[in-house]
């Protein structure tokens, strides 16, 4: 999995300019991170952990005046962007490389929020020691994707291997896998769709690029690219369905 993230994640420039590409041609022009944000009781909360923190992407979004946050992430490389947000709305940060799920280094009850912003189906492991560090009250926030993301590009292709990633953690069985170690549960859909236009096929192209590695082990990237250009070409516009969960659990 570690591999899967890396060849994925690894070029932090392109990852940035992926969530950009997402933003433009998202349906929803509704931040899911605002969406998130705005389910939180932020009343006490000072001390936050991101599981999966990537570069700082779900703190580019938050208000300033927190205590602590650590990042947890299984790529060095996100360190220096990831402090970089963090130390702007935190008195201290931390970034600490590790592969989840693994025992984190640090007191039970110790964090007030803990963030899995597109990242519990990678380490959906780690979820009672998630439980131990999250203080009594305290809140775990998981975004996560539909089981069905990008299923209309399977009238093509069987993507059987990004389905199973998703799978680990998706919407639709979250909830049941949070249950074993939480009761206090609630959700909110995010309903999406990535629209790409006849224009637009340099951005469905990185897209693509963007989840060969997910996609590699049932098909060649180059010829689901291909198709889907020439789908795009002939049919003037491709929607690709891009729903997301919002987990909102109380210990």
């Amino acid at each position: 999995m570690k591999d899967l993230v890396i060849k994925s994640y690894g070029d932090l420039s392109f990852h940035r300019t992926i969530s950009e590409l997402i933003r433009m041609h998202s349906e929803n022009q509704e931040d899911v991170r605002e969406v998130a944000k705005n389910l939180v009781d932020w009343t006490g909360v000072r001390r936050i952990a991101d599981l999966g923190c990537g570069y700082g992407w779900f703190e580019e979004v938050l208000g300033d005046g927190f205590d602590f946050i650590l990042g947890i992430d299984c790529l060095p490389s996100n360190e220096a962007g990831f402090l970089s947000v963090a130390q702007r709305v935190a008195r201290t940060a931390r970034f600490a490389n590790l592969q989840l799920p693994c025992p984190i280094d640090t007191d039970s009850d110790s964090f007030d929020l803990i963030i899995a912003a597109y990242s519990m189906y990678f380490f959906p492991d780690v979820l009672p020691e998630a439980k131990r560090i999250l203080r009594p009250g305290g809140t775990l926030l998981i975004i996560t994707h539909s089981a069905g993301m990008l299923e209309e590009g399977e009238e093509f292709f069987d993507f059987s291997n990004l389905r199973e990633v998703i799978n680990n953690f998706s919407a639709e069985n979250g909830e049941k896998l949070l249950r074993q170690y939480f009761t206090d549960i609630s959700a909110v859909d995010y309903a999406n769709s990535l629209v790409f236009d006849k224009d637009a096929g340099d951005a469905l192209a990185k897209y693509i690029d963007f989840k060969r590695e997910f996609i590699s082990k049932d098909i060649s990237p180059i010829v689901v690219k291909v198709k889907l250009l020439y789908e795009l070409e002939s049919r003037g516009m491709m929607r690709f369905n891009k729903n997301d969960r919002v987990f909102v659990v109380r210990k």
